[in-house]
């Protein structure tokens, strides 16, 4: 099987560049292992909320100098600023185009409320989900904050007393839903999900209605867990709509029903623009010719290859086992590629919990093109994007996503331009 280019992993940094490859009207295969780091995420996205020496970033693009100074490893630094910029607003564009709702700008960050109440600096965030700007309060009036009853990933109170210890007015109630009587019998199926597979049924609406309207209605706005609206916005909406006042989602603890909507929607824009997805699939050997990757052989096809004139590495770090760690090594076991820095053993963790970790940095080693290299050699036809890259610390940077986001996006306009070149060049020899 020939493609113009194989995508190795089908997380955010895989998807938005098999997106902006079918755009362009290249052929893309992407070959993802497994569940990813989506399903575990909050549905908001983060670009910069932090240098390394901890300064708080309130507007990222204007922060990415004074982050290649602390930082020049970083795979922002690497890109440079001006194409970051360009590159964080095509996203933004992009990730609308999939028809995914989101606020906020890559201009300035924002807030979001945590599922513990708490205000945490985001880039965007689904509309649903409560925010409010820099430097301005929340005016939502009254907030009920709604749990449901047996529901143990949600805990309506906390939420309510962090919201009155930032000076807005909000009170906890819990509403017994007899249609999810069923999930309580059974703690470990009283999940998000499963909650929203009831909820999003259309019949059942009038129920929900019926046994939360009375406990918001003096009110002026509603937080509920994010448990209703798996495949679109609609059930959710709807809701909305009934009880007359704003409804706003909370996440809540994984799998997380707004990260698998964020990848179930990028994963319907790539199918819809003629991408392959190979779900359950892992690549197991790379067949190199001279300093180019020829094929790939994965699990699931035997003898056959999937061949391609370029490549993209964004299988993700150590939770997706884009990277291994053993006591005394950490590797990448694809391709075994160069690494950045790891440093000594002591070195891997700080002993402060809550501090930066080092590993968190640990990553695949690339030139200035977001290259692979192997044994210092550059592989001509790879491209390294998302988690899997060193240099940065996705959590106590706050920039996971945007990295993920604009390395996918780099990496897919960088085999778009070499498409164009060739075609142009093959069009000067016709003449």
């Amino acid at each position: 099987m020939k493609y113009d280019a194989v995508v190795m992993g089908g997380g955010l940094a895989g998807l938005i560049c098999g997106i902006r490859l079918t755009q362009s009207g290249l052929s893309c295969a992407i070959v993802s292992a497994g569940q990813n780091a989506l399903h575990f995420s909050s549905g908001s996205l983060d670009l910069l909320t932090h240098l390394p020496d901890g300064t708080q970033v309130e507007q990222p693009l204007s922060m990415l100098e004074a982050l290649k100074q602390q930082a020049p490893s970083h795979p922002y630094s690497l890109i440079g600023a001006e194409k970051v910029a360009e590159l964080a607003k095509l996203a933004q564009t992009t990730l609308q185009q999939a028809g995914l709702h989101l606020k906020g700008s890559c201009e300035e960050n924002h807030y979001r409320i945590t599922p513990l109440g708490h205000k945490r600096m985001t880039w965007l965030s689904p509309e649903s989900v409560p925010t409010t700007a820099l430097h301005q309060p929340m005016e939502l009036g009254k907030i009920a904050v709604v749990g449901i009853e047996g529901f143990l990933d949600f805990q309506p109170q906390m939420v309510a007393d962090e919201l009155d210890r930032q000076g807005l007015e909000a009170e906890a109630c819990y509403v017994h839903l007899p249609l999810l009587d069923r999930l309580r019998e059974n703690p470990s199926e009283f999940r998000a999900i499963n909650v929203a597979r009831w909820l999003d049924r259309p019949e059942n609406m009038a129920q929900i209605v019926e046994e939360i309207a009375p406990l918001v209605a003096n009110a002026d706005a509603v937080f509920m867990p994010a448990c209703i609206g798996l495949d679109s916005e609609e059930p959710m909406l709807e809701l909305q709509k009934r009880l007359g006042k704003p409804l706003f989602l909370l996440p809540t603890l994984p799998p997380s029903l707004l990260g698998i909507r964020l990848h179930e929607m990028l994963l319907r824009q790539f199918r819809r623009q003629g991408g392959i997805m190979m779900p359950g699939d892992k690549v197991t050997s790379v067949n190199f010719v001279g300093s180019r990757i020829e094929s790939v052989q994965t699990r699931n096809h035997g003898n056959i290859s999937l061949k391609a004139k370029h490549f993209v590495l964004a299988t993700g770090s150590f939770f997706n086992n884009g990277l291994v760690a053993k006591f005394d090594q950490v590797y990448e076991p694809l391709m075994n590629l160069d690494l950045g820095e790891i440093g000594d053993r002591a070195k891997w963790t700080n002993k402060e919990f809550f501090a930066s970790q080092p590993y968190m940095a640990f990553g695949v080693q690339t030139d200035g093109n977001l290259r692979g290299k192997k044994h210092g050699e550059t592989i001509e036809n790879l491209y390294i994007a998302g988690a899997v890259l060193s240099g940065f610390d996705p959590l106590t940077q706050g920039c996971g996503a945007g990295v993920s986001l604009v390395t996918g996006l780099y990496a897919a306009n960088e085999i778009v331009n070499e498409f164009a070149k060739d075609q142009a060049m093959q069009a000067e020899v016709a003449q």
